[in-house]
């Protein structure tokens, strides 16, 4: 088998956060696809797969493997091994959204069936995939539109593994803080265009609002503070082989200010490293 003649992306999180969403996006992209893969046979199904000309494999893995996920990083060694190109995905939701994600589909959670109540089931199932969610790309799913998550996953496939990506998450700290930030900056400090009657129903995506914004030394100046830390961090994260950095900006509801803040850091960096702007919000 050659270099990069399989690409195999592996789906986990927790139960109700989008996982089949995100796996028919995938099989909806030409991937081969498969739900709810028990660990033991991951390393023997993508061979078999692959010899018999698959190129683009998507899996999930859940709770319901058990004791056994705990063999995923000597599976996905297994893999890289015989040079496929293999990524984790984790997604995860607040768990104010999964409760009511459950209770609108009334489908009962995988554990369950041991009699827990529906918050016990997700703290539990949080514990449990824990390790899994450090190992992966984590992509947090809450008050995000199915539609939305669809469009997040066929991008994500696109990136280059090798090359650390940097994201841009707007958000409003109303809605809560996403649960996929290696950082966070509250931008609330900044003089808000919500209180102007002509930018209320804009975003900082308008033209009005940036100029707005553009005029505000605080503004500027959050902008260099938050530049100089990521340019002094940026090649130790490289270093220790990240292919994701996700950097989140909050104000009070995520419409001007952090979407502004979250639209000029990826035109610096564009040009430098490859980059992804996500506004929650506006989604």
């Amino acid at each position: 088998m050659t270099e990069g003649s399989a690409k195999v992306i592996l789906i986990s999180g927790l139960s109700g956060s989008g996982k089949s969403v995100a796996l028919r996006a995938l099989e909806d992209s030409g991937f081969f696809a498969m739900d709810n893969l028990p660990l033991p046979f991951l390393v023997y199904v993508v061979q078999e797969l692959v010899a018999r000309g698959e190129t683009q494999i998507a899996l999930t893995l859940d709770v319901r493997g058990g004791d056994a996920l705990t063999r995923l990083p000597e599976a996905m060694r297994v893999l890289r091994d015989n040079q496929m190109d293999i990524r984790l995905l984790f997604l995860e939701t607040s768990d104010q959204d999964l409760i009511r994600r459950f209770s609108e589909t009334r489908r009962p959670h995988p554990l369950a069936r041991h009699h827990h109540a529906i918050a016990e089931c997700i703290a539990l199932e949080r514990h449990m995939l824990a390790g899994v969610a450090d190992m992966a790309q984590r992509m947090d799913t809450t008050h995000i539109m199915p539609n939305i998550l669809r469009a997040w996953v066929r991008e994500l496939v696109k990136l280059d593994p090798a090359q650390l990506t940097l994201f841009f998450q707007s958000f409003g700290f109303k809605h809560g803080v996403p649960l996929d930030a290696d950082f966070v900056f509250d931008v609330r400090c900044i003089p808000n265009p919500f209180y102007d009657p002509h930018l209320r129903m804009l975003t900082g995506k308008d033209k009005a609002v940036i100029d707005f914004l553009d005029a505000q030394t605080s503004a500027q100046r959050m902008f260099d503070e938050v530049c100089g830390l990521l340019e002094r961090w940026l090649p130790d994260f490289i270093r220790d082989n990240r292919s994701a950095l996700t950097v989140a900006l909050g104000c009070t509801g995520g419409q001007h200010r952090s979407v502004y803040l979250a639209e000029a850091l990826a035109r610096h960096f564009e040009v430098r490293q490859s980059t992804r702007v996500i506004h929650r919000e506006l989604s």
